[in-house]
């Protein structure tokens, strides 16, 4: 048996939103995210809202980003997404509260099932809870949880949830230690 891509078939995804509002979000994605001439965070997380995401107070989106579906989007509150950040939620993304996007970070929310002749799409949620850190040009694949305040370490890639307080690094990524977070300093 070979990969016969000529039959793959995905008309049973349903991303949400109608033709008119994707096509909307296409070019509003295009010129306000993936460009670089827009650098205002407030500007996006207007846009973000208008188009059915949830977003806290005091997100930093940097300019050159991606984000897939915003109706299928949560970000909570002082979260930073980094420049040329991906965000391809074909499922649910859930971003919780201060939690680091770097640049060039990939959360992936869809693969396709080698198994299977036809290639057929495979979608997961995906969620960073409070605190979590995704370092630049990692990737955190479908179904995958990051834990409260885990680190997913610089160009690493997340095949299974990450612990709570703990730091992964790799391909696929395994823990390495502990995260210790430093009270800071009163003068």
């Amino acid at each position: 048996m070979q990969t016969e891509l000529s039959r793959y078939d995905n008309s049973y995804y349903k991303p949400g939103g109608n033709a008119l509002k994707q096509l909307c979000w296409y070019y509003v994605n295009l010129f306000f995210f993936k460009s670089g001439l827009i650098p205002s965070s407030a500007l996006k997380c207007m846009l973000l809202r208008l188009f059915g995401a949830s977003i806290g107070k005091g997100v930093n989106i940097k300019p050159c980003i991606n984000i897939k579906y915003p109706w299928r989007l949560s970000i909570g509150d002082y979260t930073w997404i980094g420049e040329n950040a991906w965000i391809d939620n074909l499922d649910d993304v859930t971003i919780g509260k201060n939690c680091c996007i770097s640049q060039g970070a990939m959360l992936l929310c869809g693969n396709h099932n080698y198994r299977k002749s036809t290639f057929d799409l495979i979608t997961g949620k995906i969620a960073l809870e409070d605190g979590a850190w995704i370092g630049a040009h990692s990737v955190v694949c479908p179904g995958i949880t990051c834990k409260s305040h885990a680190v997913l370490a610089v160009n690493s890639v997340a095949t299974r949830n990450l612990e709570t307080y703990t730091i992964y690094q790799g391909n696929p990524a395994v823990k390495v230690k502990e995260r210790v977070i430093e009270a800071p300093v009163s003068s």
